[in-house]
């Protein structure tokens, strides 16, 4: 469980932080455009102007170069606006791939929901598969025990007609003790078996708990981080306008 949640962390800390990056290369190129669309009108104003200070002139002045010069300049504008163009697309792309907050927190409750009903299935599982075992084991003692007392009453019935068929049925019983003895023994260290194991989940439960407590002190703290996102994109989109 601490594996999972804190991959789901990782990858939503990692996405959050690629939203920034390409926020901020938005931001950016907007920047640049409006930096080149400046050097753009400075350049129109500074051909206005040469165009008025040739007109004052009394020489004559080359308007076809003037003309081929500005011409030249514009296509590149062009090129380099239609290169800034294609890059912006791309980024936009960029960020409509990465889920918003609404979409994460939505993610994050479907995972919640789907390892709940994975739980409770698996427990169901677990529990069929426990009452099955025990049933099984509660037979063949009970077959063993129906084979023990027939096995009893007739060495009993041998055992009134002369000494020597009792001292077999005592033999008998002496080793029917003993494997009952053994069978204690065996089934007490089974039961020490199954108390180390309760100890081990009880250990794993608490652990869990901890760790359930601090997936949601990450998932609290991502949440606010989104927002705070969001709330910069919205004044990053007011201020680009």
């Amino acid at each position: 469980m601490s594996e999972g949640s804190d991959d789901v962390a990782q990858r939503l800390k990692s996405m959050l932080e690629l939203l920034k990056a390409l926020e901020l290369k938005e931001s950016d190129f907007q920047t640049s455009c409006k930096q080149i669309h400046a050097d753009m009108q400075a350049e129109i104003r500074e051909l206005e102007n040469e165009i008025m200070m040739s007109n004052e002139q009394a020489e004559p002045v080359d308007y076809n170069h003037a003309l081929s010069n500005a011409m030249k300049k514009l296509d590149s504008a062009k090129k380099d606006l239609a290169a800034k163009f294609r890059e912006n697309l791309s980024l936009k792309r960029q960020v409509d791939d990465v889920p918003v907050q609404m979409e994460l927190i939505q993610f994050e409750r479907r995972f919640s929901e789907l390892y709940a009903q994975i739980q409770e299935k698996h427990q169901l599982t677990q529990k069929h598969y426990a009452t099955y075992n025990a049933l099984l084991e509660i037979k063949e003692l009970m077959l063993k025990e129906a084979s023990l007392l027939n096995s009893i009453n007739s060495q009993f019935q041998d055992a009134l007609a002369s000494t020597t068929a009792c001292s077999r049925l005592i033999d008998s019983m002496e080793v029917i003790v003993k494997g009952i003895k053994q069978k204690l023994g065996k089934v007490e260290l089974e039961l020490l078996t199954e108390q180390k194991v309760r100890d081990s989940l009880k250990e794993k439960y608490a652990k869990a708990i901890s760790e359930r407590r601090h997936f949601a002190s990450l998932l609290k703290a991502f949440q606010e981080e989104c927002t705070k996102s969001e709330k910069l994109r919205c004044k990053s989109k007011y201020n680009c306008s």
